[in-house]
């Protein structure tokens, strides 16, 4: 039943949102559990949007790009925060 169970979840979605603080957006998007946060930042750019110096959170929890989608415990309808990250200097690069 198990192996049944992880099987079936390399199909599972979750359709969650992007909330783009700097650019008060909300953008959509469709994840799998064993999507990390770099296939989510992929999946921005493809949308025209840059995450260059910015980080996710949920929750209050600052996420790291390495995590997958279940690592981070996102669900059917989460909502990630994506903000400029302060510890990128500014004027830099």
């Amino acid at each position: 039943m198990e192996g049944l169970r992880r099987g079936l979840s390399r199909w599972k979605r979750y359709h969650i949102k992007v909330h783009l603080a700097d650019e008060a957006l909300l953008l959509p998007l469709t994840v799998r559990p064993r999507d990390t946060l770099s296939d989510l930042r992929a999946q921005l750019v493809g949308q025209g949007v840059s995450s260059w110096k910015r980080a996710f959170y949920y929750n209050a929890r600052r996420l790291d790009d390495h995590q997958t989608v279940r690592d981070a415990r996102l669900q059917d309808g989460s909502v990630l925060l994506l903000v400029s990250d302060p510890r990128w200097p500014r004027g830099s690069g």
